[in-house]
């Protein structure tokens, strides 16, 4: 039985591809049977040390920095977006009396608008103030929504076969250089102004839907959550940032240097994009072996052929799809109340002063950031550690997601009294709405990898959709009756977000579907 034992030990050293000389040394100890399990106990102990995978490394990997970057591309993004509706304060002047008429602003658009708006006066500053209608602000503000909606499909699909980073980096970058050129455009008329806008829009949205590719090929089953929520966290941040210094640059230097300062920011983020940024790790000059090979084994079981064609009918039959859709459309119905509406909100409800009420609506954000980031990694870490299921991850995230600042919001008319309620409600909102990021929001790179790009702009298309109906509905309910209709706007709120749940929670699947696998084809 020893000289067995020692002959399968032979065996097995000769399979894992030791030396011959250390074979020999082992078979020279066969003296003893005890002495030689002890030798071979400890050689298989030293092996598999030697033997086995190390992980790859985390936050110091190339991927992480991938997901930093996205960070700072989306944060660049939301403040270019978000810049215009800080400026509009200092840059219209509704004291002024209508007088002379901008030429600039003549045509068809202005006379429809009927917008006498145009005349320019000079501001202390230095800058132009310009007498814009809130009809007319109400479409440059909606202009950039329009322009993010044309391109939300298109530019997913083609980010599929030409490469996300083009799409993503090109779309960054016309969107940095439209803002530099916003304060020009508006001296040339409020038309020009809404053309930026939108083109602007669809910049935006062909970076927004480019992410995805992205993480198909280079985030690990097991570190979605985190690398897509660490990336998208940079819009809550952006969204603070802006609302916190926005107003001290145009107080300090001019409402244009808003727009000077952040698109300059983006040009500077389009330079590190095209640097260090790939499509694929494995054509990466820098990354490292051990992660290339970690990234490809564990996306060894997903298709990474390039697609042919979209299979329309089989997505439009799926129901794991419509519940990512659906949860898109409650998810951003009440997001974007929060998102227009929240200053509003704070200076008619708690009647505070216009420079309380931007610090006030910036604080929603950063928590809607933290949370953003923290569930991500909760969610890995429940993943990584076989505690749950991925669809159960995925769906309890969604719940708590939509239920939880629906609890908020049916909450907050009751409590208008205190102060301090109040706000801690409004931040919960926009915090524990996020983390459905780590829910359906990235559920298109669990059923169908090979589209998620195309697939993520038709559920930001759903998104969008809830948002122009959610805005124009609170607008109308509110203008009936302050106290009543924010009650109504809050309740229907809870109640799209409570159907979005149910219908998640009933339809919603982890595993990749059928209509998006590798199809193998057999020559004879």
């Amino acid at each position: 039985m020893e000289s067995w034992g020692a002959l399968k030990a032979v065996i097995t050293l000769q399979a894992q591809g030791e030396g011959e000389q250390e074979v020999h040394s082992l078979l020279f100890t066969a003296g003893s049977g005890d002495k030689l399990n002890r030798c071979l106990f400890q050689r298989a102990d030293n092996t598999s040390k030697l033997k086995a995978p190390s992980e790859a490394p985390g936050f110091c990997s190339l991927r992480y920095g991938l997901a930093l970057i996205m960070h700072f591309s989306n944060f660049t993004m939301i403040t270019q977006r978000v810049s215009l509706s800080i400026a509009i304060i200092a840059m219209v002047n509704s004291s002024q009396p209508h007088g002379l008429s901008n030429a600039s602003a003549e045509g068809p658009l202005a006379e429809t608008l009927s917008d006498p708006s145009t005349s320019i006066k000079e501001f202390n500053t230095g800058a132009s103030v310009y007498e814009w209608s809130p009809e007319t602000q109400g479409i440059i503000f909606s202009s950039i929504s329009y322009g993010i909606v044309v391109t939300l499909i298109p530019s997913g699909y083609l980010a599929g076969i030409f490469g996300a980073k083009q799409m993503l980096g090109a779309g960054l970058l016309i969107s940095s250089l439209l803002t530099l050129f916003t304060p020009l455009a508006a001296d040339f008329g409020v038309i020009l102004v809404i053309v930026i806008r939108m083109i602007q829009g669809m910049a935006q949205g062909m970076a927004w839907t480019g992410q995805f590719t992205i993480w198909a090929k280079w985030a690990p089953p097991l570190e979605r959550s985190k690398l897509t929520t660490i990336a998208g966290s940079g819009a809550a941040f952006g969204s603070f940032i802006i609302l916190c210094v926005g107003g001290l640059i145009s107080q300090a230097l001019g409402w244009p240097f808003i727009f000077y300062i952040f698109s300059s920011i983006g040009c500077v983020c389009c330079l590190l994009w095209f640097t260090v940024i790939y499509d694929d790790p494995t054509h990466h000059p820098c990354i490292s072996v051990r992660e290339k090979e970690h990234i490809v084994a564990s996306l060894a079981h997903q298709s990474s052929s390039p697609r042919r064609s979209v299979p329309i009918k089989a997505m439009a039959r799926c129901l794991p799809l419509w519940a990512i859709f659906t949860g898109f459309f409650s998810h951003f119905w009440l997001c974007t109340i929060i998102i227009t509406y929240l200053p509003t909100y704070i200076s008619s409800v708690l009647h505070v002063n216009i420079r309380d009420s931007g610090v006030l609506s910036s604080l929603p954000f950063i928590a809607a950031s933290s949370c953003t980031i923290l569930g991500g990694q909760l969610a890995d870490f429940l993943l990584s550690r076989n505690l749950l299921r991925l669809i159960t991850v995925r769906k309890l995230f969604s719940s708590l997601g939509l239920l939880l600042p629906s609890l908020c919001a049916v909450a907050l008319p009751f409590v208008a009294s205190s102060y301090v309620t109040t706000i801690i409600l409004l931040i919960l909102i926009p915090g524990t709405s996020n983390l459905c990021d780590s829910g359906f929001i990235i559920n298109t790179l669990d059923v169908a990898p090979r589209y998620a790009s195309f697939l993520m702009g038709i559920s930001r298309g759903f998104g969008l959709i809830a948002g122009i109906i959610s805005s124009t509905a609170t607008g109308f309910l509110i203008s009936q009756d302050s106290v009543s209709g924010w009650r109504n706007v809050f309740f229907l709120s809870a109640a799209v977000n409570m159907f979005g749940m149910f219908f998640y929670i009933t339809f919603g699947q982890a595993e990749i579907q059928d209509w998006a696998k590798e199809k193998t084809m057999t020559r004879l």
